[in-house]
Parts: structure tokens; C-alpha cells; sequence
């Protein structure tokens, strides 16, 4: 430049690019810090100071989360029982809690339904620990799997990482299973577990409950391309259970780890909201074992232990606009 000293000539450029770098710097998106907060009933997880979910440890049946929120807020479960007057909601099957992990056939007791009388099982919280870094908070849980004597059929070990991702939130859930020390546990053969979510009302498909009709505009489909009804039994590794709210689509889909025993696994995935994924309920599942009750249980020896693991993914968009299959390879490989 003509007139200007040779030696500013840096000092100028770098002065000219300067509002082009502070300008990309501010523009990045800031990843949400996860918190929580442990009472004496419940751990509740915020994600950039906005309420995620909570886990419930005493009170009920069994530890479960509630409420499950989207990345805006909107509840993506239902509210029956834990609340019993939200207009509009079907109030079938109460011992559906939003989002838990059980089962209906451990040593012939069912921890799955709440009214199973002299077969009623329950899980009793030992311990809890929550801790949170950068955008994941961490629960572990200790539980005991206790019959309606009190005796322990198996305890489990529960660790739960919840976070705020580009895309929307995510749950990791890994549970260990074990046999007490003197017997072995047997997890029969039934289509009422396993790990699970009861969708919010304006999610699920056209249904009938009780004797009312409801409409809705819901989407169930799975890994193969198979939708709604139809994917009710089928083995795979994932499904996406998504429907339209205020003008936009909301979804949640379940991942089966490839590890786990029994993948890809069967669905006890329903039009009324229902969604779980279940490795014991091979005899409900599968017609050419209709005969076998037992052909899909499970027994560890005294002692023995197995884990399992899925991934819950909460999005926008249908199950093409939110990539689950793509975020699906991301979780087979570790990510």
C-alpha cells in the first residue's frame, strides 16, 4: 500500500481479520453443562439449567425416570400414574412408569405388573450415586429384585448416562444382573419386559382404549424398514417411535447393543405407546415356539452375572431426518 510504513503491514492485516475470527468464535453453539441434584427420593438431571428427566428411587415399584423432556421441553412420555388428571390420556396399563427397565418372569415372579398378587415382585433401591460433567450426568443405582416373602431373587447394578448432544438428548443405560450367591435366577419366557418408555398420547399410533377409538398420528419403525403394527415381535436392532406436536415431529428411538445377548432383539412395541425392548419373550414372540413356553428364558447359575445395553435417542424430525440409523452405527462402534 502506497504510503504506509512496510513494517505495519502485519500489525493492519491482523487488525482486518480480527471481527472475521471473533465472529466464528462467537457463533459456535456452547454444549449445555449438565447438573444434578440428589434428594432423598429422586436425582433430578438438568441440561443447560433446563429439567431433562429425573430418577426415582423410593416410593414406587421400582426405579424409573419421569418426566423425559425434549431438548425444548416438551414432555415425551406420559403423565398416567404418576399423574392421574392430564386431559386426554389413556389410563390403561398403570404399572407403565414412563421409562423403566424390568422384568415379568424372574423365578416365576413379576416385577413387570403392580397387581400380581402372591406373585408380586418389587424392586428395592440399595444406593444411588449421580454426578454430572461437562454436557453427561452419571447415576449408578444398586437394587435388590425381592419376592413377596422379601427373599432376593437377583440384584442388579445400574449405571445411567444422561446428555445434551448436537442432535437432541440421549440416555445410556447399562444393567448387570446377577444371581444371589447360593442359587441360580431364571428369567423366563414373557413378552411383559423389558427395557421400556411409555410415549406421550399425541405420539402414539390410532388405537382403541377400552371402548374409545383414539386417533393420532404416531410412527413406529424399525432397522428393516417394517412400520407400526407390524413391528410388534420382530427382532431388531433398533426402532424409532416418533408423531408431529405443535407443527413439529418429536421421536424417540431404541438402541440394542450388539453385544447384548440374544441381538438384534424382539419388540414389545405397541400402537397405543407402548415401547420396549425385550431378549426373554422368544415363546410370545415367535410362532414356532408358541409351544415352548420356556424357549426364551434365561438362567445364571449361582453367582453369574449378565449385562445388557441400549441407547435412547430423543430427536426431531422422523427417523430419516434425525439419522437414527446413522447414529445407530455411531453407538455399534462406540461412540
Amino acid at each position: 500500500m502506497r504510503g504506509v510504513n512496510p513494517r505495519l503491514l502485519p500489525l493492519l492485516a491482523a487488525a482486518l481479520l480480527a471481527p472475521l475470527v471473533v465472529s466464528s468464535c462467537v457463533t459456535r453453539p456452547v454444549a449445555p453443562v449438565a447438573t444434578v441434584t440428589h434428594t432423598a427420593d429422586r436425582v433430578r438431571v438438568e441440561l443447560g439449567g433446563q429439567l431433562f428427566t429425573e430418577y426415582l428411587f423410593q416410593g414406587g415399584p421400582r426405579p424409573y425416570f419421569y418426566p423425559v423432556l425434549a431438548a425444548d421441553g416438551t414432555q415425551l412420555n406420559r403423565d398416567f400414574p404418576m399423574k392421574q388428571d392430564t386431559a386426554g390420556e389413556d389410563t390403561d396399563h398403570p404399572h407403565h412408569r414412563s421409562l423403566w427397565f424390568t422384568h415379568g418372569n424372574v423365578n416365576g415372579f413379576d416385577f413387570w405388573a403392580e397387581n400380581a398378587g402372591a406373585k408380586q415382585g418389587k424392586i428395592v433401591n440399595d444406593s444411588v450415586q449421580a454426578s454430572a460433567s461437562g454436557s453427561t450426568a452419571t447415576i449408578v443405582s444398586r437394587n435388590r429384585w425381592l419376592g413377596p416373602n422379601g427373599a432376593v431373587q437377583c440384584t442388579d447394578a445400574t449405571t445411567v448416562r444422561l446428555s445434551a448432544i448436537p442432535d437432541g438428548r440421549q440416555i445410556d443405560y447399562e444393567v448387570t444382573l446377577q444371581a444371589p450367591l447360593d442359587r441360580p435366577v431364571v428369567f423366563g419366557d414373557t413378552k411383559e419386559g423389558a427395557m421400556a418408555v411409555r410415549v406421550a398420547q399425541w405420539m402414539t399410533l390410532p388405537h382403541t382404549s377400552g371402548k374409545k377409538k383414539v386417533e393420532a398420528l404416531g410412527s413406529i419403525v424399525n432397522a428393516e424398514g417394517i412400520r407400526d403394527g407390524a413391528t410388534w415381535s420382530k427382532k431388531s436392532a433398533w426402532v424409532d417411535y416418533h408423531g408431529p406436536k405443535d407443527g413439529r415431529v418429536y421421536g424417540i428411538a431404541m438402541f440394542d447393543h450388539p453385544k447384548n445377548p440374544r441381538h438384534p432383539t424382539w419388540w414389545h412395541v405397541r400402537d397405543y405407546g407402548l415401547f420396549a425392548a425385550n431378549p426373554f419373550g422368544k415363546h410370545d414372540f415367535e410362532k414356532e415356539f408358541k409351544n415352548d413356553p420356556q424357549a426364551g428364558a434365561l438362567t445364571l447359575p449361582a453367582g453369574g452375572s449378565v449385562t445388557f445395553r441400549w441407547r435412547l435417542y430423543f430427536h426431531l424430525g422422523d427417523e430419516k431426518a434425525a439419522q437414527v440409523a446413522a447414529h445407530f452405527a455411531d453407538y455399534a462402534a462406540g461412540k
